[in-house]
């Protein structure tokens, strides 16, 4: 019987999706809106890891980049909102 050790990149890519389905569960169950941001945004950060880590590619790597810029400004557009938002005072 033989055993596979996994390497680092395999390890590396089991614990962003292991933090990105704890998120995903948490955002789930979560009844509070306010309360499910932060797990969303871990969320994101786990799955653009994933991302620059399935595919071994200097353009995976833009791609990631992209994915995590937009949901971080997501994100922060959706707390933004929840928070009050900017007001203009003419």
């Amino acid at each position: 019987m033989e055993v596979e050790i996994l390497n680092s990149q395999e390890l590396a890519l089991l614990v962003c999706v292991a933090i990105a389905v704890y998120a995903a569960i948490r955002v789930i169950l979560e009844k509070n809106t306010l309360k499910k941001l932060p797990f969303l945004n871990v969320m994101s950060f786990a799955v653009a890891g994933s991302i620059a880590l399935l595919l071994p590619h200097p353009l995976s790597i833009i791609a990631a980049a992209a994915y995590f810029i937009g949901t971080t400004l997501e994100s922060n557009a959706i707390a933004s909102t929840y928070a009050g938002g900017t007001t203009s005072d003419e």
